[in-house]
């Protein structure tokens, strides 16, 4: 086989549209159709540009073409806490429906602080994102309605709508306290300990309501809740609370513990098994969003399941169509958690399943 010779790259930088148009002796407008409306271009004269382009090296600047459009086509993902099994998995249902419409998505981790979620969201608006998601700290944020106002579809991922007047997507959070404390009183524990902080995360409030809601139907009175507060929703801290539970005087102590997420349950059940408590029989153990890691945990935890990939991907369609429909009309899609009972409250062997992840609402 013959191999055509490589033509020399232009000097001064990588080649452009010019340098393509040289070597192939057509228009700039021949190229720019190839590029952009190649069927209006003939096979010879498309394949002849297409092998200018291979020999030169030519790579299109996507970019510049994305902000003559006046947007680009990719969305990004704000996520509270990229540490987080939980919101990686809500991203990769964004990406899936996001690469169904030939779209990137950018990734950002706010870590839970403000300013750095303001950031990243100046610096994706000046990049002319299709559209922002966001887990955001404050979701009463005035930021979140002025980039709307300005012409950047936003949508709330695992946040309640509140005052913002847009898509949200999220789980009924007071039902999922519901549901773990009412299990842990079936199973006959009556001073039950809230792990989980900080309280101005409005899942932690939410998750916390529910428990209170629960102590009530079951007519314990709301002391019999213990609050073992937590800067962070993190496994460090969950083992710190640990520590805690185990220095209480024995008729204060709790026999379970209800934690306002995963990581923070198996922090406390790491430092339980460490510390000699027996779980489930000393200290019986129920963790949110159970995500991969619940299951394969050493006593496999009991948690409230929320359909991670499901509220990232609904949320994804909300903005595509935000942002491609004129008719679109906002929504906040509520989503039944479910209890997914296992040795870490029942022993072994143990599982069950109590609720549904289907859409509970469309408001």
């Amino acid at each position: 086989m013959t191999r055509r010779p490589r033509r020399a790259r232009p000097p001064g930088g990588p080649p452009g549209v010019k340098d393509v148009a040289a070597a192939a002796e057509v228009s700039l407008d021949t190229v720019s159709n190839v590029l952009n409306r190649p069927q209006l271009v003939s096979p010879r004269t498309r394949q002849k540009v297409e092998q200018a382009m291979a020999d030169l090296g030519f790579v299109r600047n996507e970019s510049a073409r994305q902000l003559r459009a006046g947007h680009s086509r990719s969305l990004a993902y704000v996520m509270l806490d990229a540490a987080n099994p939980f919101f990686t998995d809500v991203a990769t249902g964004i990406e899936e429906v996001a690469a169904a419409a030939d779209l990137v998505v950018f990734l950002c981790n706010s870590g839970e602080e403000a300013g750095r979620e303001a950031r990243h969201l100046d610096h994706l608006q000046q990049h002319r994102v299709h559209g922002i998601l966001i887990t955001p700290v404050n979701a009463a944020d005035e930021r979140l309605s002025r980039l709307q106002e300005q012409g950047t579809p936003v949508v709330l991922v695992d946040r309640t709508a509140g005052a913002f007047h847009g898509c949200s997507v999220f789980v009924d959070d007071v039902l999922g306290g519901e549901l773990a404390v009412a299990h842990l009183i079936e199973h006959g524990h009556e001073r039950i300990a809230f792990v989980g902080g900080p309280g101005t995360l409005s899942q932690v409030r939410q998750r916390r309501a529910g428990a209170l809601r629960a102590l009530e139907n079951a007519g314990l009175p709301p002391d019999r809740l213990i609050d073992l507060s937590t800067s962070a929703l993190t496994v460090a801290e969950g083992r710190g609370a640990a520590e805690r539970l185990a220095g209480l005087p024995a008729q204060r102590r709790p026999t379970a513990a209800f934690c306002a997420n995963d990581l923070v349950a198996l922090g406390l059940l790491q430092m339980c098994v460490r510390l000699g408590i027996a779980v489930p029989d000393d200290c019986a153990i129920v963790g949110y969003d159970d995500i991969d890691f619940a299951a394969a945990a050493t006593v496999p935890l009991t948690s409230v399941r929320q359909p991670r990939r499901l509220l990232g991907s609904t949320a994804a369609e909300l903005l595509l169509d935000e942002a491609n429909n004129p008719r679109h009309q906002h929504q906040q899609v509520q989503f039944t958690p479910e209890l997914v009972a296992r040795a870490s409250t029942l022993g072994y062997p143990a599982r069950s399943h109590i609720g549904t992840n289907t859409p509970a609402a469309v408001m």
